[in-house]
């Protein structure tokens, strides 16, 4: 078991964002376009927890925003990816705390999981008008969110695990 999902009020929070997907945000709209809820979760939740959390967590994430909609679409492909890439990532470089770095693995994140919701919409007959203002508007918005909200998920986290408050509070690095 991971050292975050021992912490049973860490992995409470995925529970927030079906949630937050589905309440209406008319602050944090853009176009009419809320952000991507599921990729600010997954971001700090697998730099911390690494890839084979990070992918377990994304199944998780998957499996529950799947199950508000109806139709072939899924999300689970791209956020598997997404959460073995970023927990490898934080594996290797365990200081992508930097707004820059959280905002742009935000944006990518954002970018590749409405691609593929794109492609599978459109192999399965039922893209819709305008998917490409949708995909532009939940990126940016998704990007401009990530330094604040996954640098306090960071921090958070990372004093949850015992071999990560060290590393945040200034002492060695967990990492070789």
């Amino acid at each position: 078991m991971s050292g975050l999902a021992r912490q049973r009020w860490c992995a409470a929070t995925l529970l927030l964002v079906p949630l937050l997907s589905l309440g209406s945000q008319a602050l944090l709209q853009l176009a009419g376009v809320g952000p991507s809820w599921a990729v600010l979760w997954l971001l700090p939740w697998s730099l911390v927890d690494g890839p084979w959390s990070g992918m377990l967590a994304g199944l998780m994430l998957g499996l529950m925003l799947d199950a508000l909609q109806l139709g072939p679409v899924s999300q689970i492909p791209a956020l598997l990816l997404l959460g073995w890439w970023w927990g490898r990532l934080g594996r290797r470089h365990p200081r992508l705390e930097r707004s820059f770095n959280l905002g742009l693995l935000a944006l990518l994140g954002t970018a590749l999981l409405g691609l593929s919701v794109m492609l599978q919409q459109h192999l399965a007959g039922q893209l819709g008008a305008a998917p490409l203002h949708v995909l532009m508007a939940q990126t940016l918005l998704t990007a401009l969110l990530a330094p604040m909200l996954c640098s306090l998920q960071l921090l958070l986290w990372r004093l949850q695990v015992p071999g990560l408050r060290s590393d945040v509070m200034g002492g060695g690095t967990r990492w070789p």
